[in-house]
């Protein structure tokens, strides 16, 4: 097999054409096999197959630098690379990374995990080329996904100011994660049918180039006429408009056309744009028919193409179902999210009311500014985003939601530790940079049923407001325990002993099975669920202040700014005599594995906790 030897990066180069031409199906094969069993991204990767072969081909790595956008399609990248014997470990704890990263492999030029990031990285690769005076090629490759990020726009529009070659592969495959929306997919549209464009261009130019020149006037008149032609054969050519060589259409799934543009590209003495077309999911027909399903798979039946094990409801299908009856109960309800309309269960919500739904494309600032102005005509914008995505929009929402003190849901999914997507997903610090921000609200369930009181809650309230809730399944258990919401007022649990545990969100499960494990020990303790991060229950701190001796945290979330430090500030103006511990995420990026194990690493889990309460008392 072709794939039993490449065993380093550059190994490609020594294959046969018969093994080349078998590399790609030995690729995909291998892929589907592995990911069956770890999970990962599949559809992504399936895509860009012969465009990995292509580039390991025309390029010497790691002396050429390939930035990957996003980087959940570098699988193959990691194949070509030396990496294959490590993907029974991928994304495991400590194992095979499912995102390209410095520290795992020197081919891995720049870490990435984000999108629309790809043309700012590679932009700095090439001026740093440039500055030291070094010879090396740089390429980046961007989804047409990607190209919805403003990121991108502001990259290209430094682009121009290189001298020197910089080649941008654009992988058309008309999807990111959700279909893709707005009117790049509509430019882009129009060039993938005007595939007859490339071979006219070359004429165009080859021509110019064979006619004398016969004085100023003449040289500027036909690129003048060039240029029209340009404007006649493709609307806008936004890319050459912009200072961007423009190449393509062409077929991603065709290695040789690949090798023979990129080798053309790779001598154009400034920045080019490769467009290359492509099917996300080829290879695999249940990607190809369901490509989002697929884009972040668990472990599944290849032979069936469906889920090895059946899930209770997740916390993004309870606010799905939350979201589909607070539209129907009151139309002021809107939603909007940034290209992850599966993602954050807002299809339902689009199904139903397709005229009250928003996807702004990869686009997080644009949709909380947006929210926030449909806020003040006095409409109720719910905006649906992961937590480490937020990120992006910190500025819109402290300016643009918080300032003006407007009536902005935030439905923050993916809070806390996330698990297999690794240090560039963990939703650790929403707490942290939400909490200081004034008018600002923060919310964090127990359970399925509390997540749906607090949606109802959060669309009634009146100003900026932000609901936190975990990745994977909703906890079904304290049903018993449904105290009405109340604006900043926490839910007593447990009342007994010296010790209160007093947890926020997926940490109340956590409190109560380590007050589980201390009552065997013979220690009693009360667990409070805190509800709010923000306002905090200062009236039954300053009860619990003086029952209990010590007061233990929990929440997952940084130590730094988070929950734990805000009751700790708050018991220290209260003179509190007791201890007070903080259970959280330590001050460090968190890296790649299984929430169980992170949290068993970390020290946040049940036998963490009660092992920390017990060293107090001891």
């Amino acid at each position: 097999m072709a794939l039993e030897k490449i065993e380093k990066a550059n190994d490609i180069k020594n294959l046969t054409t018969e093994e080349l031409q078998a590399l790609p199906e030995e690729i995909r094969t291998f892929l589907i096999d592995t990911i069956s069993h770890t999970g990962g991204h599949l559809a992504s990767n399936l895509g860009v197959v012969e465009l990995t072969i292509a580039l390991h081909l025309v390029f010497d790595l790691p002396k050429d630098k390939i930035v990957w956008d996003v980087g959940h399609q570098s699988y193959t990248h990691k194949i070509l690379t030396g990496r294959k014997d490590a993907f029974p470990t991928l994304r495991a704890y400590e194992g095979l990374s499912g995102f390209p990263k410095r520290d795992e492999s020197e081919c891995d030029c720049f870490g990435v995990g984000h999108s629309s990031t790809s043309l700012s990285a590679g932009l700095g690769l090439a001026f740093a080329r440039e500055l030291k005076h070094e010879d090396y090629h740089v390429v980046s490759v961007i989804g047409d996904g990607s190209l919805t990020g403003g990121m991108v726009y502001e990259a290209l529009n430094n682009a121009a100011a290189l001298k020197s070659n910089y080649i941008i592969v654009l992988n058309d495959n008309n999807m990111s994660i959700s279909e893709n929306v707005g009117g790049m997919r509509d430019h882009l549209s129009k060039l993938r049918t005007s595939t007859g464009y490339r071979g006219f261009k070359e004429g165009v130019q080859s021509s110019l180039e064979k006619i004398p020149v016969v004085g100023d006037k003449m040289v500027s008149g036909l690129r003048k006429m060039k240029s029209s032609l340009k404007h006649l054969m493709i609307p806008g050519m936004m890319f050459e408009e912009l200072g961007v060589m423009y190449i393509g259409p062409i077929d991603g799934h065709n290695v040789e056309e690949m090798v023979r543009v990129l080798k053309r590209a790779a001598l154009y003495q400034g920045p080019v744009l490769v467009h290359v077309l492509t099917e996300k999911g080829r290879g695999f027909a249940p990607a190809v028919r369901h490509p989002s399903r697929f884009h972040g798979a668990d472990p599944f039946d290849k032979e069936k193409g469906l889920p090895l094990k059946s899930t209770n409801p997740s916390y993004t299908d309870i606010f799905s179902t939350v979201m589909r009856k607070m539209g129907d109960r009151d139309e002021k309800v809107v939603a909007i999210t940034a290209a992850m309309m599966d993602g954050t269960g807002l299809k339902r919500f689009h199904n139903m009311f397709p005229e009250r739904f928003f996807d702004v494309g990869i686009a997080e600032e644009h949709a909380v500014t947006f929210a926030a102005a449909l806020a003040t005509q006095g409409l109720k914008p719910v905006v649906a985003l992961y937590s480490s995505f937020l990120q992006r929009a910190y500025d819109q929402v402290l300016h643009d939601v918080c300032v003006q003190n407007l009536h902005v849901v935030f439905a923050i999914d993916r809070a806390g530790l996330v698990g297999k997507d690794g240090v560039t997903h963990q939703g650790v610090f929403d707490i942290s940079f939400l909490s200081p921000m004034p008018n600002m609200v923060i919310m964090a369930p127990k359970n399925k049923y509390e997540l749906s009181d607090m949606m109802k809650f959060a669309v009634d309230y009146n100003g900026p407001i932000a609901l936190r809730y975990p990745r994977g399944e909703a906890n079904i258990r304290y049903e018993e325990f449904r105290a009405p919401i109340l604006l900043g007022k926490a839910e007593p649990m447990i009342e007994e002993g010296e010790v209160l545990l007093f947890a926020i969100g997926s940490m109340v499960d956590t409190a109560m099975e380590a007050r589980n494990i201390l009552k065997d020990f013979g220690i009693e303790v009360a667990v409070c669920n805190a509800r709010f991060a923000k306002p905090l229950d200062t009236e039954y701190l300053k009860q619990a202040s003086k029952r209990y001796k010590t007061i233990v945290t929990l929440e997952e979330n940084a130590k730094i700014g988070g929950f734990g430090e805000h009751v700790l500030a708050c018991l220290h103006e209260m003179d509190y005599e007791g201890h007070c511990e903080i259970v959280g995420i330590p001050d460090t990026f968190i890296q790649h594995g299984a929430v169980d194990v992170l949290k068993e690493k970390l020290g946040i889990d049940a036998k963490g906790v009660a092992q920390r309460v017990m060293d107090i008392l001891n």
